[in-house]
């Protein structure tokens, strides 16, 4: 699909998150084949952890924090039992 617009396409590069192309676009997957979206603005999955490849499912909003920021200090001020906090910030 060639871009027939005059003006360049938009692309905005999170760090930490996908990448927001303007739509429509095409992607052309490593075996070949296409997949498109005819969206206002497409993410597209950078972290690969999506289960809707190439296109962003969020889950980067999952991932383990570093290990210092998992440990929590107890009431007595003693270090916390250093296990991995599970909670992905969402309300249950």
């Amino acid at each position: 699909m060639p871009n027939a617009s005059d003006r360049p396409r938009r692309v905005t590069v999170d760090r930490d998150g996908p990448v927001l192309v303007e739509g429509p676009v095409e992607i052309v997957r490593e075996d070949g084949t296409i997949a498109s979206s005819d969206r206002f603005v497409v993410a597209i999955c950078t972290c690969r952890r999506s289960r809707s490849q190439p296109w962003c499912d969020t889950s980067h909003r999952r991932r383990a924090k570093p290990a210092d920021t998992r440990r929590r200090e107890g009431r007595d001020g003693t270090a916390g039992t250093g296990q991995k906090d599970t909670h992905d910030g969402d309300d249950h």
